[in-house]
């Protein structure tokens, strides 16, 4: 990632005033680091959220520039506005500081701020649980330090940046998600990042139509690896049953976790309907301990298995281990269990990819109910794969003996099959409002675009 430059207006109060002429380009950090502290180390993107004396960060999208809303950032508090786009900046307005780059700018400030506290720093990505593995770690690490962690999913070029700029002196430990959908996403946010350790949970069919194939999400997600690899005293979290993960650490220092013999945190399922039940056993430990969670389904262990294996390693006591992750609860239909007056309800529809599906529907079949109901929506961004994977799916189906299934978006509808199917999720909520299912035991899993989610009301 190469640094942003901050240009400077020369008729700015004389604390921040240089030695310029106009539009002149300088590189020095700095500057703006100080204008940073001076807004009390907060920052913001957003016009309609802006915390007393704050520094704006006018960011484009798609649909948006935020440029236009700089303005309107100041009126409502904050105290400058970085923007790149001269055209809005008014003559003598020292609040305004212009940059070629808003977004590399406040990339640029993240990693000169990680690097001025240089808190030691985990880096999480994968295909399929990063999420729920970065918020298990979290509760784990927390019943001994204090830490920064990731906030929801904001685990993209603008999301990184943004928990960076959270750290504070205080924080002891800090665990940063990073997401991709392109090869060199994660390239670049490890640059921003530069953490000390990282863990990939998996690798998977995710995100095909940008990655092009499996193999591409594999060079993708190892570019974490790849990075740590040029850093002294750095070191992996690794799953060690995943022969994929195994291949692409090579060469790196390892702390495994896995169900085989010889692994730092060894575990093991013993129930999982419905909730995630297992013990484990840090090596050379005769004595396992057990942990009951309110997970969802067996593909959450090595998840679980993670957050231990970090707690262990940063001496989190045994027991405080075992308490946090009993008492996590799964948000944001993230293998989440909801009984409502009718229904059981196994939410898992905030995202989904060949790989989880699959894992979810195995899961779901060998659960211990009666009555089960699968709905199931279209898996987006696949690609010239879509058609077959979603092919794949719908064969599976046919070995799991469910009550009933049920298909939503055109990818389903395209496939070979008699179940019944529906163009999108209103035209599903129009049938249930019609005959809800009582009774059953009901699987909800798809992508976010399908909006599953908003089936829930009626079941």
């Amino acid at each position: 990632m190469k640094n942003a430059l901050l240009l400077i207006n020369p008729k700015q109060s004389p604390t921040f005033a240089l030695d310029l002429n106009e539009k002149q380009e300088m590189t020095d950090l700095d500057t703006l680091y100080k204008i940073y502290s001076q807004c009390g180390y907060t920052v913001t993107t957003d016009s309609r959220h802006c915390p007393a004396g704050s520094l704006f960060f006018a960011l484009k999208g798609d649909t948006f520039d935020g440029n236009a809303f700089a303005a309107k950032a100041l009126e409502a508090g904050c105290a400058y506005a970085v923007v790149d786009n001269p055209e809005i900046v008014p003559t003598g307005d020292t609040r305004y500081l212009l940059t070629d780059n808003s977004l590399l700018t406040l990339q640029a400030l993240a990693r000169h701020h990680r690097r001025r506290l240089g808190t030691r720093m985990l880096g999480i990505t994968g295909t399929n649980g990063k999420t729920t593995t970065k918020e298990l770690i979290a509760a784990v690490l927390q019943q001994r330090y204090r830490l920064l962690y990731t906030e929801g999913n904001l685990n993209n070029a603008i999301g990184v940046p943004l928990t960076l700029l959270r750290l504070r002196p205080e924080h002891e430990l800090a665990v940063v998600e990073m997401g991709a959908s392109h090869p060199g996403d994660i390239r670049e946010l490890v640059e921003i990042a530069e953490p000390d350790m990282g863990l990939i949970t998996n690798v998977g069919k995710a995100h095909l139509e940008g990655f092009g194939s499996f193999e591409g999400v594999m060079r993708t997600k190892g570019e974490l690896y790849d990075f740590l690899r040029t850093r002294p005293d750095a070191f992996i979290f690794l799953h060690a049953d995943n022969p994929y993960l195994r291949k692409m650490a090579e060469g790196l220092p390892c702390v495994t976790y896995g169900s085989e013999e010889g692994t730092y945190v060894r575990g093991q399922m013993t129930a999982c309907s419905p909730f995630l039940t297992f013990v484990w056993q840090k090596d050379g430990q005769s004595l396992a301990n057990t942990v009951s969670t309110r997970l969802i389904g067996s593909y959450n262990l090595p998840n679980a298995l993670a957050a231990v294996a970090v707690g262990r390693y940063f001496e989190v006591d045994e027991d405080a281990i075992d308490r946090a992750l009993e008492a996590y609860t799964p948000q944001n239909n993230r293998s989440q269990l909801m009984r409502t007056a009718d229904n059981t309800l196994i939410i898992d529809a905030y995202n989904a990819n060949p790989t989880s599906m699959m894992a979810a529907l195995d899961n779901f079949r060998q659960m211990e109910t009666a009555h089960k109901v699968a709905i199931l929506g279209d898996m987006r961004e696949l690609g010239k794969d879509s058609a077959g994977e979603h092919q794949k799916i719908v064969d599976y189906l046919g070995k799991c003996g469910f009550e009933r299934v049920i298909l939503v978006g055109s990818q389903f509808a395209a496939t070979r099959h008699t179940y019944e199917t529906y163009a999108d999720a209103p035209a599903l909520i129009e049938a249930l409002k019609l005959e809800k299912p009582v009774g059953k035991t009901v699987l909800i899993k798809g992508s976010n675009g399908i909006r599953l989610s908003t089936i829930i009301p009626y079941l």
